[in-house]
């Protein structure tokens, strides 16, 4: 297949709003393909290689300055290799040679490919091809069922590789994903309700749980082995040797936990979020500096057996079996929506965010928000995406200050601007987002520098309004800064759809 093939569909599927029109193209491109060109079709077109993270800066890529080609010839086979060859490179005289492959690749490419190129191995490829279109583009094209494709995502987070097993082995193939120790799968999310009253009586009797204001993290352990991985499966087990103590320190040969892990202060409360996400930074933060406290709520597997099919009251047992309650998050279980509401107030009096309400029958749906775990926070808050930043003035002079904030647009594959803020940023902040910025520039005015749309930050807010000033005709109330979500990237990050919902007052 050509690579030209791959590029006329990411922009007919940029060009249309349609879901089902996306699908359609989707479904027709991967019908096309040969099984061992699926998993790299499936990978460009969801905006990265089979291989992630390439290893080129944005700066190097662009500065690869050749004249296109006048006819496609490029394979995606070939360009899969030329990937392969970059990623390996590596050592003294890597960054040189790695320019000189990708120069190769470019001059073989016409305009439109090298564009696509570019974007493709900077991870700045948004044409709204995302995972949700794709897994529906193989259902059809593989005649498997959807429940079981998602499954095997769930357990087996390579899209490429799922979709060649479902192509060429149907849903027999799909069956032999299993959960492996040491190998993270997507967690399980939380969609929101309004208040505890209404989040019991959504999932009848329930486990209701402080809400921690920490960072998410998936613990394996096989014999002496510990693994840490946050909710975007990036590994940090070198980052939390506290964390892998407490896990090594457990009664078990095998485990795979779920939890969150947050930094406290002598008397237990919370310390301030940006503390905790200090040590998931691009510089490493300091252990002796800021330490972390581990809360599990949910097991996966243990000691052979695979428990995410288990009602949630099942892992539990498990959970309280292998995890002493120093390192389990608080829950009561109830049907009783005064009892829940009394234990939000616990929780709010002790600093914490709010609860999570999870119904006792549920099942571990990693991967998928599921309708019977809800969080109910008193305060609103969003993850949303740092668009630009305009310098600042007076004492903020020289640093980057006041925030673009959008949310993604789940149909678009861009993003909605939402409004501006300056509030909440302490002096290190102001000076790491400064240094972050810059790196992440596109271009600027002489008041504002635009980003690349990576950046994820955590931002409260009092409500949402009507706004003609922008684009989704709506506008944050008061928005301040809690901290940058170093764990996630703009894929994780809040939909204009759920900011909608807070406006029209369904959150």
């Amino acid at each position: 297949m050509l690579l030209a093939d791959i590029v006329a569909a990411s922009k007919a599927i940029a060009a249309t709003r349609s879901r089902n029109a996306k699908i359609e193209i989707l479904a027709g491109l991967l019908a096309k393909a040969g099984p061992q060109e699926l998993p790299i079709v499936v990978g460009f077109l969801s905006g990265e290689p089979r291989q992630g993270k390439v290893g080129v800066g944005y700066a190097a890529v662009f500065a690869i300055n050749v004249d296109p080609a006048s006819e496609p010839s490029l394979t995606v086979g070939e360009v899969d290799e030329a990937i392969e060859r970059i990623v390996a490179t590596t050592g003294s005289g890597s960054q040189s040679a790695r320019s000189e492959i990708l120069a190769g690749l470019l001059v073989r490419a016409t305009g439109d490919e090298q564009e696509f190129l570019r974007r493709l191995l900077v991870g700045e490829l948004r044409q709204g091809a995302l995972e949700g279109l794709m897994v529906e583009a193989i259902v059809r094209v593989a005649a498997v069922d959807a429940a079981t494709v998602r499954r095997a995502l769930m357990l087996h987070p390579d899209l490429g590789e799922v979709a060649g097993v479902a192509v060429t082995a149907g849903e027999k193939g799909l069956a032999r994903f299993r959960l492996e120790v040491l190998r993270p799968v997507r967690p399980m999310l939380a969609k929101t309700a309004p208040d505890v009253a209404a989040a019991v009586e959504a999932v009848g009797p329930a486990s209701v749980e402080w809400k921690l204001d920490g960072v998410r993290i998936q613990a394996h352990r096989r014999g002496g082995e510990v693994r840490l991985a946050t909710r975007n499966l990036n590994d940090v087990t070198e980052r939390l040797p506290e964390v892998v103590e407490v896990v090594g320190s457990l009664s078990v040969e095998s485990v795979v936990l779920d939890g969150e892990v947050i930094a406290l202060t002598a008397a237990g409360a919370p310390r301030p979020f940006d503390e905790t996400m200090s040590r998931f930074g691009t510089e490493e933060g300091d252990p002796a500096a800021v330490s972390l406290v581990p809360f599990f709520f949910d097991v996966l597997a243990c000691d052979g057996d695979e428990l995410i099919d288990l009602p949630l009251v099942e892992r539990q047992e498990v959970l309280d079996r292998v995890v002493p309650e120093q390192w389990r998050v608080p829950r009561i279980a109830t049907d009783d929506a005064a009892e829940a509401a009394a234990f939000l107030a616990e929780a709010r009096a002790r600093h914490h965010e709010g609860v999570m309400v999870k119904g006792l029958d549920g099942a571990y749906e990693a991967g998928r928000r599921g309708v019977t775990w809800l969080k109910v926070k008193p305060a609103h808050t969003l993850d949303l995406v740092v668009l630009a930043a305009e310098w600042g003035h007076g004492r903020r002079t020289g640093t980057l200050s006041n925030i673009h904030l959008g949310a993604r647009d789940p149909d678009g594959g861009g993003f909605v601007m939402l409004g501006k803020t300056f509030k909440g940023m302490t002096d290190e902040m102001l000076a790491w987002q400064t240094r972050r910025f810059l790196e992440l520039e596109e271009r600027r005015t002489k008041s504002t520098v635009y980003l690349r749309p990576e950046q994820v930050v955590e931002v409260a807010l009092d409500g949402v309004q009507a706004s003609p000033r922008y684009p989704g005709g709506m506008a944050l109330r008061f928005a301040r800064v809690k901290g940058y979500r170093h764990d996630k990237s703009a894929t994780d990050a809040d939909t204009i759809d759920t900011v909608r919902a807070i406006f029209e007052g369904r959150s």
